[in-house]
């Protein structure tokens, strides 16, 4: 179930929980990506969803929190991963369709797996609680349909 083992499942996992604790320590906020995709479209939209305070004034440390998410992984890449740069035999057209799926789920329950699954439901939320029995159970379900009907990537 672990072929690396458990360490860097444990250690990711602390580091995730610091990191989320401490960026609502310092700003009150919680860390989700899909609020950082809203409030980095603030730069970009005059739609007034997109142009709300709360993302007209966290704009800025959010693009620094994905910048470390991406300086992460790369770090991740270069020194500890033993295949290199990631890659996928996914068709794009599967890639594009699912990413499509995410967005519209993030959209329809108000936040992300992130957002719900560690920031929600350590802040003893109840509807981030359900967000994440609901994403559970439609990916278990997804997941069998896809492989009753043959699917692979």
């Amino acid at each position: 179930m672990f072929p690396l083992g458990v360490t860097s499942y444990i250690l990711g996992g602390v580091v995730i929980g610091l990191a989320v604790s401490l960026v609502y320590i310092l700003t009150g906020l919680h860390a989700t990506q899909s609020s950082l995709f809203s409030s980095t479209l603030s730069y970009f939209s005059k739609v007034p969803f997109f142009n709300r305070k709360t993302y007209l004034e966290s704009r800025e440390w959010r693009l620094y929190f994905a910048a470390g998410v991406i300086l992460g992984a790369l770090l991740y890449t270069v020194t500890i991963s033993p295949d290199g740069f990631w890659t996928t035999s996914v068709q794009w057209w599967r890639l594009l369709l699912g990413g499509f799926l995410v967005g519209f789920g993030t959209r329809l329950s108000s936040g992300c797996t992130s957002g719900h699954g560690i920031s929600g439901v350590a802040s003893l939320s109840t509807t981030s609680l359900y967000a994440v029995i609901t994403f559970i159970v439609v990916g278990v379900i997804t997941a069998n349909l896809m492989l009753m009907l043959g699917v692979v990537p």
